[in-house]
């Protein structure tokens, strides 16, 4: 297993001077660097947020986080550390939000936006995530207006790489919000399906799908079919089949990604010790 080994004072100093090199410090202001509350830690980074929640013994609490996945620079994320542990947030959007998500396949592949705010991870990180060694499972959230909160799970979860058009792979769902994603909602199958932006047509439809408005404002990128029963990433409208519409607003929504099986999760301070968490 990959590992990078920090030491608090020299990252934060590092951030602050570009000596040190993050994946997605563009998706990080500056006046945050010093909220990363695992930069103080002297010891590896751990792969992703459910490896800290447990080698934390659970007492980890929700915030920024580095990881490292594989690429030679480590990764910002926001870690959920309650609703089970461990969830490595991958995308948030809040309606009528101020972050442009009508962006091109290289902003969709590098992640946009701020990892403490709305956002958008990045499509390689996501292949790099749900392919680093075991099974993954994918959480949708979504918020109503009228304050419930309904949650989809797909497991397993797992992007393709960018020669497959970040190709989405989904099992089977569960949660109390309907399955827009594997299910034949609207005519409409977003599972198997390639990632489609306004640069990059990858979609069922005759015409771009990431480029149709609904009050003027696009789609953004998405799994489309031809087009949608689910898009996320329209700030206008969160639209998930049946549960946020038109008729049913949602007020914000959020993709996230935990281990859905044992894996083997291995640090380093003075000497190397691994664990095998089941949960």
């Amino acid at each position: 297993m990959l590992t990078y080994v920090v030491i608090s004072s020299v990252l934060l100093l590092g951030l602050a001077s570009n000596k040190i090199g993050v994946t997605n410090k563009h998706m990080l202001e500056e006046v945050h660097y010093e909220d990363i509350l695992n930069a103080h830690e002297h010891k590896a980074l751990h792969t992703d947020c459910h490896d800290i929640y447990m080698s934390s013994q659970q007492t980890a609490t929700s915030g920024l986080y580095l990881i490292h996945i594989g690429t030679q620079r480590p990764l910002v994320v926001f870690c959920e550390m309650s609703k089970g542990g461990g969830w490595t947030v991958f995308q948030k959007i809040t309606l009528n939000s101020t972050l442009d998500f009508n962006r091109t396949w290289s902003e969709y592949k590098q992640g946009f936006g701020l990892v403490n705010g709305d956002h958008w991870l990045g499509n390689e990180h996501l292949h790099m995530l749900t392919h680093k060694g075991g099974r993954y499972r994918l959480k949708v959230e979504l918020f109503r207006d009228n304050g419930t909160e309904l949650w989809a799970e797909y497991d397993p979860f797992r992007v393709d790489g960018e020669a497959s058009k970040y190709k989405l792979r989904l099992g089977l769902h569960s949660g109390t919000a309907a399955d827009a994603l594997s299910q034949d909602s609207e005519a409409y199958l977003h599972d198997n399906q390639k990632f489609t932006t306004i640069d990059s047509d990858n979609d069922n439809y005759f015409q771009n799908c990431a480029e149709l408005v609904y009050n003027g404002v696009s789609g953004g990128g998405w799994w489309y079919d031809a087009c949608a029963g689910a898009i996320l990433n329209r700030p206008n409208l969160i639209y998930w089949h049946e549960d946020c519409n038109r008729n049913n607003s949602c007020h914000s929504a959020r993709m996230l990604l935990q281990p859905s099986e044992p894996i083997k999760h291995c640090f380093v301070s003075h000497s190397e010790k691994c664990h095998m968490y089941s949960f």
